[in-house]
């Protein structure tokens, strides 16, 4: 027996609540299992219920044996003086309060039905799987298992939404200068991601705002910040870079970005840092008004057609400042666009619209239906137990899942763990 089952049980009342009777027979009426706590003190707070038709109003502490009490030395502490129930599984030892009064305890094994335990050690008994529910998941009704994929993307939608959050503390509430944050740090990818991210927070957006009109200014100040353009490179369109940077760098007294690891290693040309920065420059340069726009989008391909940009000549055919290409224009591709809305614009209209109650919750789910769901090794495993992803919905859900419920053995707060558990 595990003190979280514990806490399940006492919860949602899986327990026969009729018959509820202290360990010194005094019958027991459950008003209010109260409010469970995640912090410490008591376990459950502003608990109701009848004892002896009395009613008492306060908390319950819950323990596998009653002993624990004093081994965890809640007799000592004036958190537990309010405790007016003692839910345990053994009663092995009396439990009195400082004034030697007995706090009533309820010894719960005898109340629980044993199919429940029974299905708990099935789910929890289960060494070497990839999840705990493998053999049963596809078992579960697809309506209870869609909205349970629902609820936990909202749930990954506002842990992404931390950053976001810290970003708009330290940016005044300025949404523009948080989009192009949170945009570079997308363009970086995973290799380069912190580097952006870094590379973003080392220049003031209002210089940003006011060099953008020139893409050579903001290509510039982004290669600058990056650490990109520090060598001795023979090459005309490098040293015009140079050139503005150390120009923009004195003008609005830059810091040097000393965080700034970018990283070319084992990245396809494509994704070469190079081509992400030249790619966000033109992004800044083509689309005055973005974050206005990208909060009166919706539909797909109104996305495609905003991140739709060409490149810079020189970029069209160069990699790097060394390396050079056939001509062409080496736009965002869709995969790419769909991940910038999967990691940036999703989660960032997820928060404005919440923050001036405009959020159409259906429509945002809406437009990430539209989306294609990654590929990567989670979603393979899950289509290998026939839990398919139809949309960017479905295998964002599934990454939280994962991450956050089954690597984490936290079926008791997981819908699906509830219906293996109780079978309802």
């Amino acid at each position: 027996m595990k003190e979280d089952l514990l806490h399940y049980i006492w919860k949602y009342k899986l327990f026969d609540v009729e018959q509820l009777k202290t360990t010194q027979k005094e019958t027991i009426q459950l008003v209010n299992s109260g409010d469970h706590n995640q912090n410490t003190g008591p376990d459950f707070f502003n608990a109701q219920l009848k004892i002896d038709n009395q009613l008492w109003a306060g908390n319950v502490e819950i323990h596998i044996k009653s002993s624990d009490w004093y081994v965890h030395g809640h007799e000592k502490d004036s958190n537990y003086d309010t405790v007016i129930l003692h839910v345990v599984w053994e009663n092995d030892v009396a439990i009195y309060r400082k004034d030697n009064s007995l706090i009533p305890t309820l010894e719960l094994k005898n109340y629980v039905d044993k199919e429940i335990l029974t299905n708990y050690k099935k789910l929890f008994s289960a060494p070497q799987k990839w999840i705990n529910c493998e053999e049963e998941i596809t078992s579960i009704d697809q309506f209870l298992l869609d909205n349970w994929v629902e609820r936990i993307y909202i749930e990954r939608l506002e842990e992404k939404s931390h950053l976001i959050q810290k970003l708009l503390v330290t940016s005044k509430n300025d949404w523009e200068a948080v989009l192009f944050i949170m945009l570079s740090k997308s363009f970086g990818l995973k290799v380069n991601g912190d580097a952006f991210l870094n590379l973003a927070n080392s220049i003031d957006f209002s210089t940003v705002r006011k060099e953008k009109q020139n893409l050579m200014s903001t290509e510039a100040l982004l290669f600058g910040q990056a650490v990109l353009l520090n060598d001795d490179i023979q090459d005309g369109y490098y040293q015009q870079l140079q050139k503005e940077y150390n120009y923009l760098k004195k003008k609005y007294q830059l810091q040097s970005n000393s965080k700034s690891q970018i990283q070319f290693f084992r990245l396809r040309p494509n994704n070469f840092p190079t081509i992400r920065l030249a790619q966000l420059a033109a992004l800044l340069n083509q689309r005055q008004n973005l974050f206005s726009k990208i909060m009166s989008t919706g539909q797909l391909e109104d996305f495609y057609e905003l991140f739709d940009v060409s490149i810079s000549e020189y970029w069209q055919t160069h990699y790097s400042f060394t390396a050079t290409s056939k001509k062409y224009n080496k736009k965002l591709t869709k995969p790419s666009i769909d991940l910038l809305l999967i990691n940036t614009i999703i989660p960032l209209q997820f928060m404005y619209l919440k923050h001036i109650n405009k959020l159409d919750e259906e429509q945002l789910l809406n437009t990430v239906r539209q989306i294609k769901a990654e590929k990567n090794t989670i979603i393979d495993k899950f289509n290998t137990l026939k839990v398919s992803s139809s949309n960017a919905l479905d295998s964002q859900a599934l990454l939280q899942l994962k991450n956050e419920y089954c690597s984490k053995q936290m079926c008791l707060q997981c819908a699906i763990g509830n219906i293996l558990i109780t079978n309802k």
